[in-house]
């Protein structure tokens, strides 16, 4: 939502919606370079071809990097460079792993592809895939399409981006609170069972078809919330995963079998790979030796750096700004990175931690959780706090930290590139959620809802905890 995907120094205008249309986004985008006058350093309509060290890399740490505009090569040398690719960069087509797809008659293509429901009007077609493109995809189909099929393998926890109350989910999820109760294990084991149950309660997965064997903390979840209604309105079908391909029609895992399908779309997720790097870095399966997500650890110099390469359960905008502003600070020699050997022991570590949380796959090599991570990368910089402390001097702001939303703003309080309005964005953030819903008046009375009981129970324990840390906290100055 807009409170927890803007920039941590330019709110998203009040009047926005919480969740934005992609032309909303795009004005955004578009304020934000004007405000702080960014578009006279941007070069658009050009292509980077290549980039290499220079001759004398190991002493300067330069970059020659080549781009093409209009047809024409340029060479210019850089002292540094950020590559914000992103992993959505190669779709992911494994046809090898769908026997007959070669003899099928009908279309099929990489959910990349897709632009339009119109064209799928009348047709019987299957999506393969639960993630957030292929049920998206499934979901707007089923507007136009006589019959859609979703195929998956294991299944997936379905978040609805409305939470309880009417919340934006992320705003519920996201709070400093909750990541302190699941620090703690046998805490971690009752927060995720209870979300699980609340998930459930909405609709239950295993009645629809969808539930994984998996837990909810061990697979990226998929948000949408129209998913459940064309599953019991029978315009989606959910299916097991695909066994094979005839010339027009599908078997299944199940041994079931659909005639007369027309489309496949093949929401099989994406590869990343950096072949303009000159072999700098090296993908093998998803799987990247990066610090801290960022920094190859082999260089002679820190003047490379990947941005945005992460998959958190929430925006990844606010995360790659944190991670190019620590970035910025280790290209002036302001922050020294360590050793390459401890470096690669953080990968090690951070890589096994994730192999036995997550499913084996493809998409959870570059898993962070959103609060954690932050806080990891404000450490570096530094602008990270200390909450118990932050009591004690400002107790109001304290609380909406600490209960309310981890919005970016709050890696603006305190450190290099702090900004005066950051405590007002943060005690003035639910103004600005609410600002958009207040299109028809209401008595006080009936717009606040009373928190659940659930949210209750996650607050006391969250008290206790917060008490217990405060108390920490102090013990620690008086020793």
């Amino acid at each position: 939502s807009k409170e927890m995907m803007c920039f941590s120094d330019f709110p998203i205008p009040d009047d926005y919606p919480n969740y934005m249309h992609n032309s909303k986004i795009m004005d955004y985008f578009r304020m934000y370079a004007k405000h702080f006058d960014l578009l006279k350093y941007i070069n658009f309509r050009t292509k980077v071809c290549n980039i290499s060290k220079c001759s004398d890399f190991a002493e300067t740490g330069r970059w020659n990097v080549v781009t093409e505009t209009d047809g024409k090569q340029n060479s210019s040398v850089f002292d540094g460079v950020m590559v914000c690719t992103g992993h959505h960069t190669n779709a992911h087509l494994p046809l090898h792993t769908f026997p007959g797809i070669e003899k099928f008659k009908g279309r099929y293509f990489h959910s990349r592809d897709y632009k339009d429901p119109s064209e799928f009007r009348g047709k019987r077609v299957i999506v393969v895939g639960i993630g957030n493109s292929g049920v998206d995809i499934a979901v707007e189909i089923s507007q136009t399409a006589s019959q859609v099929f979703l195929s998956t393998r294991r299944g997936a926890w379905i978040l609805k981006r409305v939470w309880d109350a009417g919340e934006p989910q992320d705003i519920y999820f996201n709070r400093r609170f909750l990541y302190s109760m699941v620090k703690y294990q046998f805490a971690r084991r009752s927060v995720y069972a209870l979300v699980q149950q609340r998930i459930n309660r909405k609709f239950n997965h295993a009645m629809y078809g969808i539930q994984p064997q998996h837990s909810l903390y061990s697979q990226h979840p998929t948000v949408n919330d129209d998913l459940p209604n064309r599953i019991i309105s029978g315009l989606v079908v959910v299916k097991p995963n695909i066994k094979a391909f005839t010339e027009t029609s599908v078997l299944f895992d199940d041994n079931s079998k659909e005639d007369n399908i027309d489309f496949v779309v093949f929401a099989t997720g994406y590869s990343f790979s950096f072949p303009f790097l000159d072999n700098c870095i090296t993908v093998t399966d998803n799987q990247v030796s990066l610090y801290k997500y960022v920094f190859p650890p082999h260089l002679e110099k820190p003047t490379l750096a990947i941005i945005g390469l992460i998959q958190p359960l929430g925006a990844i905008m606010p995360i790659s700004e944190l991670q190019a502003r620590w970035v910025t600070r280790v290209f002036k020699g302001l922050c020294k990175l360590p050793s390459a050997s401890d470096m690669l022991k953080d990968i090690s570590s951070k890589q096994a931690e994730m192999a036995k949380r997550y499913v084996r796959s493809p998409r959870h090599t570059i898993q962070v959780d959103y609060i954690d991570y932050m806080d990891e990368i404000a450490a570096l910089i530094p602008v990270n706090f200390n909450i118990w402390l932050l009591f004690l001097t400002d107790p109001k702001l304290a609380w909406e930290v600490f209960f309310g939303p981890c919005t970016p703003y709050q890696f603006r309080l305190r450190g290099p590139g702090k900004w005066d309005n950051a405590r007002k964005a943060i005690l003035t953030q639910r103004e600005r959620i609410l600002k958009p819903l207040r299109t028809r008046v209401v008595p006080d009375s009936v717009s606040h809802s009373k928190e659940t009981v659930v949210f209750k129970a996650f607050l006391a324990v969250a008290l206790v905890i917060a008490f217990l840390g405060w108390f920490e906290t102090l013990f620690s100055f008086v020793k």
